[in-house]
């Protein structure tokens, strides 16, 4: 198909820097896979900020597209899955990393990578949601699978005015329960309680556990989208048969631990991984976002509405720990 489409673009213009522009591209230059959506919403994510500033391990080659998440319309499927107008979503696998991604106004991946858009939910829903939101259903739908209950105990959220983190506030609190914000943002915790959080904890009340192997359990039930050290001082204030899941890395890869939680409190440790979830299982969280998971309003208190030309400064501000909520980019703005 020819034509023209606008897409955020990075580039490598000295070593170690790099530049963000909106550049016009050739659809013809796209991979050549079966599915060629038009995007109306993508979103901006940690893992954006991180292919925009060059960080290793995301994306190998520039100049490059980054956005992990799209959601639109079809144009064209040489798969026959979907439907010319049909609407869908991608999140995760390797868009926006190493294949040209969403921060654009056309995008072509493998039809395996899309699942049907909820009517429900809408393309910009779907995107203020995005891989933030399908990641926090994971975390959920992870902890109630390991017993947890309302009933039960306390759930924590450690970067919670981040995406994942807001959304699994807003999300617990839905399901009934009692909620505790971590964040080192105070100054938001207008914002966490509005969203269902009970109470509000500073991060660096965390902190203050590292030299310890336990303290007094706190909490039942814990959502970690930092990582590091954050996670283990999760898990050390976690009650008896408790668990916690863990999504993120903002905070570090790797963390200083003992084996004392697990095999004197029984906590459990639950990795949680949205990128290479068969498609099934995306199906199935996005349709319970979209029906008894549906945080309603509360989305909204979340979600700012960007264009493609303000992307590069939101990015910055990911990228320097600064984001609240979910950002959100429309195409067509």
């Amino acid at each position: 198909m020819e034509g023209t489409f606008r897409a955020l673009r990075v580039e490598e213009v000295a070593p170690g820097k790099f530049d963000q522009r909106i550049e016009s591209q050739e659809i013809d230059a796209l991979p050549a896979h079966e599915l060629l959506i038009e995007v109306e919403y993508s979103s901006l994510n940690y893992k954006d900020a991180l292919s925009a500033f060059g960080q290793p391990g995301v994306t190998r080659e520039y100049p490059h597209t980054p956005g992990i998440d799209a959601a639109g319309r079809v144009l064209e499927d040489a798969s026959g899955t979907f439907q010319p107008g049909q609407q869908v979503l991608v999140t995760g696998y390797d868009l926006g990393m190493n294949t040209a991604g969403g921060l654009a106004e056309r995008i072509r991946v493998p039809a395996s990578w899309a699942v049907a858009c909820p009517e429900s939910l809408g393309a910009r829903d779907a995107m203020a949601l995005g891989t933030a939101g399908l990641t926090a259903g994971l975390c959920v739908q992870k902890l109630l699978a390991a017993g947890a209950t309302p009933e039960g105990g306390t759930a924590v959220v450690t970067g919670a005015t981040g995406g994942v983190g807001s959304i699994a506030v807003a999300l617990l609190a839905k399901l009934g329960f009692r909620v505790a914000a971590v964040t080192g943002k105070l100054e938001s915790a207008e914002f966490l309680t509005a969203l269902g959080a009970e109470k509000i904890i500073d991060r660096d009340m965390l902190a203050e556990y590292s030299p310890r192997a336990l303290v007094k359990p706190q909490w039942q039930w814990g959502v970690d989208s930092v990582g590091g050290e954050t996670l283990f001082n999760l898990i050390k204030a976690t009650g008896y048969g408790g668990a916690v899941a863990a999504c993120g890395l903002a905070g570090g890869a790797q963390f200083n631990a003992s084996v004392y939680p697990f095999i004197l409190r029984g906590v459990s440790l639950l990795g949680i991984d949205s990128v290479e979830q068969p498609l099934s299982a995306k199906a199935a969280v996005w349709e319970k976002l979209a029906g008894e998971w549906n945080i309603g309003e509360k989305l909204a208190r979340i979600t700012e509405e960007l264009s493609l030309a303000q992307a590069p400064e939101f990015l910055a501000r990911l990228h320097r720990g600064h984001g609240i909520g979910r950002y959100i980019v429309n195409l067509n703005k």
